[in-house]
């Protein structure tokens, strides 16, 4: 829809304002985590602080304070930590449009699984964030908010059960991309519908002189850990479209899952070990489980690679591969090769013969099937790559 060099440079600039203000986001997130779970009971006797943090940075000394609910009165400049939020959910919003929305329809839709309109998967994207946020606060503000572990465990359900709603209806990148914009929703949501209200509650209480309501701020800090939590898993969606072997994978919603699992564990195990409690097992129970992934998601082989490219190969790969994969190309949306990877003759190709076996084979490639390639073409690529 866009010119393809205007398309790119848009791309660029949203993608790079995009992460800038996503590192502001998480690290702030990260940062005050850090002091929550580092606070130790006060040495100075301070009325109301709970707890109070001495460190060092920067060739300066810095002492921290934080009150069991509010100081006795408001300082003169009081800083508020929700524009990076907002401005990564809003970044993040236009690249899900530009990429995947307005983009080349075979970046998100593949019609062997459904023949979506864009309107149609416009509107899949953005109820899908809408109906996660309303179930989400429901659930958090039922008994179940003041049980971290069942809250949990339904979120992992929850995430597995998402993604392999999508991978049935999209191109497993867009839906791997689309889990991501509903979990950074729930976050910038958090912020925005709980944790900002509960900190002006609190604020225009002290105005007043009355003293404020703490539950709505321990509401508000159980949001953020939440946030917390899910930063991982949604830092791994951000990267995973270089891996085609997790979203390209027959059980990409299972890996999604698991990989959200792996991450909120490593979080966890900072998140103990910053409270003093030093546990010996989160880690390497991480490790294990990488590892264990990627021993099932090994693709199967044949023999050793080929040593040629046979001309009904080469027919398949002009066909279906090189409208995208070409010094020329003429594929709408492209203006160059991706990665400057191209097939315009078998010496190009051959090269890269595992690498289009096992695309091709676990369906990423042609992007969104956008080029049409039967499953008898798919079968003959893959029987070539690995020695079938």
């Amino acid at each position: 829809m866009f010119d393809g060099h205007a398309h790119q440079w848009l791309d660029l600039a949203i993608r790079w304002t995009h992460v800038i203000v996503g590192i502001a986001w998480i690290g702030t997130s990260f940062y005050f985590n850090w002091l929550n779970n580092h606070i130790r009971k006060p040495e100075s006797g301070d009325e109301g602080v709970a707890g109070e943090l001495w460190s060092v940075h920067g060739g300066g000394f810095y002492r921290v304070l934080k009150y069991e609910v509010a100081p006795e009165s408001l300082p003169a400049k009081l800083h508020w930590f929700k524009w990076e939020a907002y401005a990564t959910w809003l970044s993040g919003f236009a690249l899900l449009a530009l990429v995947y929305w307005l983009g080349p329809i075979g970046t998100s839709v593949d019609p062997s699984r459904a023949d979506l309109s864009r309107l149609a998967l416009i509107g899949i994207g953005i109820g899908s964030m809408l109906v996660a946020w309303f179930v989400y606060d429901l659930l958090c503000k039922s008994p179940l908010g003041t049980r971290p572990g069942l809250l949990a465990a339904i979120g992992v359900v929850a995430v597995g059960a998402l993604a392999y709603g999508f991978s049935q209806i999209l191109t497993g990148r867009a839906a791997y991309i689309h889990v991501g914009a509903v979990l950074g929703t729930l976050m910038t949501a958090n912020v925005f519908a709980d944790i900002i209200p509960a900190q002006r509650r609190m604020v225009d209480a002290m105005t007043r002189g009355e003293t404020p309501d703490p539950k709505p701020l321990k509401d508000a800090a159980r949001r953020s850990l939440h946030n917390n939590y899910l930063t991982l898993p949604v830092v791994f969606i951000m990267v995973s479209i270089h891996f085609p072997m997790t979203f390209g994978s027959e059980w990409n919603w299972g890996l999604l899952a698991a990989l959200s699992v792996i991450g909120a564990l490593v979080r966890h195990w900072f998140n103990l070990r910053g409270q003093g409690h030093l546990n010996v097992w989160i880690l390497p129970a991480a490790v294990a489980g990488m590892i264990a992934l990627a021993v099932v998601t090994v693709p199967q082989q044949g023999g050793d690679p080929p040593t040629e490219v046979p001309d009904e190969i080469m027919s398949i790969i002009d066909a279906r591969c090189a409208s995208c994969h070409s010094r020329t190309t003429t594929q709408a949306g492209f203006t160059e090769a991706p990665k400057g990877i191209v097939f315009d003759t078998k010496e190009d190709a051959l090269p890269f013969a595992i690498t289009i076996g096992r695309v091709v084979d676990n369906g990423f490639m042609p992007l969104g099937n956008i080029t049409a390639m039967t499953d008898e073409e798919r079968q003959r690529v893959t029987d070539w790559a690995f020695g079938g």
